[in-house]
């Protein structure tokens, strides 16, 4: 796995100071990390294959793009938009255009679908997914459980009961769907594009944490000292809302 790594990097540059990437099938193939526009003039990425096209890039042209059966472009989150357009192409049965969101975490929020402008001029596409779907939320925190009760005790009297549970923490908010700018032919069409524009679902809300037990009781010499109840179990949170749909706009030319 190590010199696979190794041998994209160095091919990667090669590729591109050429002008031309290709991804052999079943591989994935990482563009190198840059800023601002890149103009290609010839990307293959065969059956089953990965082309990442990292955060940093905001115009990518395509002079010819051919995507085999199931293959996959897939573009890095950012909240700066992303224009992509290619001049001519074959793109393949089950292939894929993903810029949808991270989920959340504890110290981050889901992000957004990427918001995309995708311009396909002679294009020839059989069946194709375009995925801007808004991030999962993050779940909730489990509840601390609550402490147990002491023991009963002949010289100090009764058990003491358990603490109750904390409630759970509340599921954060999915990621809101990315903004579509679809422009094509007259007579493309579109029926051939299936588009996620879907929010990200509300991450699950946390569970309340275990009620502590209750002191056992103790049999004394003049009398017997109960035990004491367990504690109740903290309330769940609640699951977080999910985000906002993204937007379609087709425009043909």
């Amino acid at each position: 796995m190590r010199n696979l790594c190794l041998l994209l990097a160095l091919a990667a540059p090669l590729a591109l100071a050429e002008g031309q990437v290709r991804v052999e099938a079943h591989n994935l193939l990482k563009l190198p990390a840059r800023t601002g526009s890149l103009v290609l003039e010839r990307v293959d990425v065969a059956d089953h294959a990965t082309l990442l096209i990292p955060a940093g890039i905001t115009l990518l042209r395509i002079e010819t793009l051919r995507m085999g059966q199931g293959s996959r472009l897939g573009i890095a989150p950012s909240e700066q938009p992303l224009r992509l357009e290619v001049v001519q192409g074959d793109v393949g049965a089950g292939s894929h255009i993903t810029a949808s969101g991270l989920a959340g975490s504890m110290q981050k929020a889901a992000s957004a679908g990427r918001d995309l402008s995708l311009r396909l001029e002679n294009v020839q596409v059989a069946d194709m997914t375009l995925d801007v779907r808004g991030g999962i939320g993050a779940p909730g925190y489990q509840g601390l459980a609550g402490a147990d009760g002491d023991t009963a005790g002949c010289l100090w009297g009764e058990a003491s009961k358990g603490w109750d549970g904390q409630a759970g923490g509340d599921g954060q908010s999915g990621g809101a769907g990315g903004r579509v700018r679809l422009e094509v032919p007259q007579a493309f069409p579109v029926e051939a594009l299936r588009v996620r524009l879907e929010g990200g679902a509300g991450g699950a809300a946390g569970e309340g944490g275990e009620g502590g037990r209750g002191g056992e009781g103790k049999g004394c010499l003049v009398y017997k000292a109960e035990a004491a109840r367990d504690g109740r179990p903290g309330q769940p949170g609640r699951a977080g809302a999910p985000g906002n749909n993204g937007s379609l706009d087709v425009v043909r030319f």
